[in-house]
C-alpha cells in the first residue's frame, strides 16, 4: 500500500525539464492563437483597392441626382434684350394643341407678352385685358400671344375660364423666357426664387423688338401696348 501511494506522489510531480517543455508549447500555442486571430482580422478587413470601389459606387447615385437635378433645371437668363434687337427664333405648343413658331409669323406683327402663371389675380386681369382690347390689336393686324411656363392643360382651361380669344403658348423648359431675359431672380418678402419677371415685347413685321416694357404693372399696361401697336399698322 505505501509502495503504491510513493509511485501516485512521484507520478504527479514536474520536473524542471517537464515545466520547460510545457511552458514551451503554451507559448507556441499563443503564438499561433495570436498570428490566426491577425490573419482572420486582415482578410475580413476591406482591401484599399475595395474601400474606394465602395466610396465611388457610393458617391455614384449622388452625383447622378445631381446630373439629373442640373439637366432639369432651366437654362439662365441671357443678356437682356431692347429696342431694334432681332426677337429670338422659337417653336413652342400653343393651348389648341398646336404650335406657333416664329418662322410662322414672319411677315406679320405681333405681341410677346410673358406671365408668370394661369389664374392667379394679376395674370388674369392682364389677360383680361388683352382679350377686352383684342379687336383693336386685331384691326391694327397684330397678333397677341401669351408665354408662360404652365402647362397646354392648363393654358386650355384658363383660355376657357376666361374666354380669351388670342394664343396662350406653354414655355415649360423656359426657353423662350431665358431668350428674351425674363426668367431671371426674383425678391418675395426677403426671399430670392427664379421666375418669370412680367413683361411685354411688340415685335414688327421683320422680326425687329420695337417696344420693350419690362418689370410690368399691370393696371393701364394693356392700353400702352395696344397704343404702340397701332403705330406699326
Amino acid at each position: 500500500m505505501a509502495a503504491k501511494k510513493r509511485s501516485k506522489v512521484k507520478a504527479g510531480k514536474r520536473t524542471p525539464a517537464t515545466s520547460a517543455r510545457a511552458s514551451e508549447r503554451s507559448t507556441k500555442k499563443t503564438k499561433a492563437a495570436a498570428r490566426a486571430k491577425a490573419a482572420s482580422s486582415k482578410a475580413s478587413a476591406p482591401a484599399p483597392a475595395a474601400k474606394k470601389a465602395k466610396k465611388k459606387a457610393a458617391s455614384k447615385p449622388a452625383a447622378a441626382k445631381a446630373s439629373a437635378a442640373s439637366a432639369k433645371a432651366p437654362p439662365a437668363a441671357s443678356a437682356t434684350l431692347g429696342e431694334g434687337d432681332r426677337a429670338p427664333s422659337f417653336d413652342l405648343s400653343d393651348h389648341a394643341g398646336g404650335s406657333v413658331s416664329s418662322a410662322s409669323l414672319s411677315g406679320h406683327p405681333y405681341v410677346l407678352y410673358f406671365y408668370p402663371k394661369d389664374d392667379t389675380p394679376g395674370c388674369t386681369t392682364e389677360a383680361c385685358g388683352f382679350r377686352d382690347s383684342f379687336p383693336d390689336f386685331d384691326a391694327a393686324g397684330v397678333r397677341v400671344l401669351g408665354v408662360s411656363p404652365d402647362s397646354v392643360a392648363s393654358h386650355q382651361k384658363f383660355v376657357g375660364k376666361y374666354g380669351l380669344p388670342f394664343t396662350l403658348l406653354s414655355d415649360g423648359e423656359r426657353s423662350l423666357a431665358a431668350a428674351y431675359g425674363v426668367w431671371a431672380l426674383k425678391k418675395l418678402y426677403g426671399r430670392e426664387s427664379m421666375g418669370i419677371v412680367r413683361s411685354t415685347f411688340l415685335i414688327d413685321a421683320e422680326g425687329t423688338i420695337r417696344k420693350v416694357w419690362r418689370g410690368v404693372r399691370v393696371n393701364g399696361h394693356v392700353a400702352e401696348v395696344q397704343a404702340a401697336a397701332a403705330q406699326l399698322a
